[in-house]
């Protein structure tokens, strides 16, 4: 079992930076984020595998404009986010998966609370 704490999140104005933090109680293969939108399923915006070295992904949406990092030391993921579009609104999730294969493209194992993000 793994137990993820998300901070951060809030209104910006278009064009403006969040940063997202997800605490997770011990380290999963892969952590992850996800959005999801009224009306529409959620969708993988990033994901890191634990080990050393591993390369992050992202979907065309969001690629070059969010950045995901990861302290290992603490268990904990970030999601660096600039360049923000209204269409960015909506409920932001940290997900962890038990193994390594496609991270942030499947469901994950394990969900946080969520925490909404509104750009305006």
């Amino acid at each position: 079992h793994v137990q993820l704490v998300e901070s951060g999140g809030g209104s910006v104005q278009t064009g403006g930076s969040l940063r997202l933090s997800c605490s997770a109680s011990n380290s999963p293969y892969c952590l992850a984020w996800f959005r999801q939108v009224p009306g529409k399923a959620r969708q993988g915006l990033a994901g890191i595998l634990t080990r050393p070295g591993a390369n992050p992904y992202y979907p065309d949406s969001v690629r070059g404009r969010f950045t995901i990092s990861l302290d290992r030391a603490r268990n904990t993921t970030y999601l660096e986010m600039n360049g923000l579009k209204p269409e960015d609104t909506g409920m932001y999730y940290c997900a962890a998966q038990r193994d390594w294969l496609q991270c942030a493209r499947r469901t994950p194992d394990y969900w946080g609370q969520g925490t909404q993000v509104t750009v305006s």
